[in-house]
């Protein structure tokens, strides 16, 4: 019997918090939860949650040095709660690798929805049909849809859910270019992600692609999206 998902709820704010993890209990995922930055990374080294439910606004260290943290350590998903637009900006812009976010005030519903999606794309729940489809294969690059995972030669590219997902979509059809809503929709659909965020998704995979040798693959396409071009 496989065991349920460990999530780790990172909120200063403890009625916060034990709503959170009241409804994420409630459907059999597993809870840890830390009050500061500093408690959130050392309790993410200890247990190597299977997904990160990160307030940005946090006493010791903020929510961005923490994600950044993690990021250099793992690609463990994670979901941002953000409470001011610029701070989806910082994230934008900084290019961290958040899996998606959330702002405040959210509904619970909502941001268990956003935790199935994330963990869905991350392989920990039940999979789309087409994921059950074999490998893809362009050049030195296969993407193998049932391991949730992606090399070039016989390098594992370190990719995030949300990466792996826009990279099978666009290896799948290649050579179709997507706009960028077609990919939000078919990486992330329950997400209300901005259309830039997409942007700073795939030019985190393009920069890890190209540093595996694997340059002018992933294409922009002038007043559309984006393709994979073998």
């Amino acid at each position: 019997m496989s065991t349920s998902p460990l999530i780790l709820v990172v909120e200063d704010e403890s009625q916060i918090a034990e709503i959170i993890e009241g409804y994420l209990r409630q459907e059999n995922y597993r809870t840890e939860r830390a009050k500061d930055g500093e408690q959130a990374l050392i309790i993410f080294r200890s247990v190597r949650p299977d997904l990160i439910i990160l307030d940005l606004m946090l006493p010791k260290m903020n929510g961005l040095e923490v994600l950044r943290n993690v990021r250099q350590e793992s690609n463990t998903p994670v979901i941002c709660v953000t409470a001011k637009t610029e701070e989806v900006d910082q994230l934008i812009g900084l290019e961290l690798g958040a899996d998606d976010y959330i702002s405040k005030p959210f509904r619970p519903r909502e941001l268990m929805a956003r935790v199935r999606a994330v963990l869905r794309r991350s392989g920990m729940n039940a999979q789309p049909q087409h994921l059950a489809e074999p490998p893809v294969r362009i050049g030195k690059l296969e993407v193998d849809p049932v391991g949730v995972s992606a090399k070039v030669g016989n390098h594992k590219l370190e990719l995030t859910p949300t990466e792996f997902r826009l990279l099978y979509t666009l290896a799948a059809s290649s050579g179709k270019a997507f706009t960028r809503l077609e990919l939000i929709e078919a990486a992330m659909p329950e997400s209300n992600a901005l259309e830039r965020v997409i942007d700073a998704h795939l030019m985190s995979l393009r920069r890890k692609l190209e540093g595996n040798g694997v340059v002018n693959l992933l294409q922009t396409v002038r007043g559309i999206g984006y393709k994979l071009e073998g």
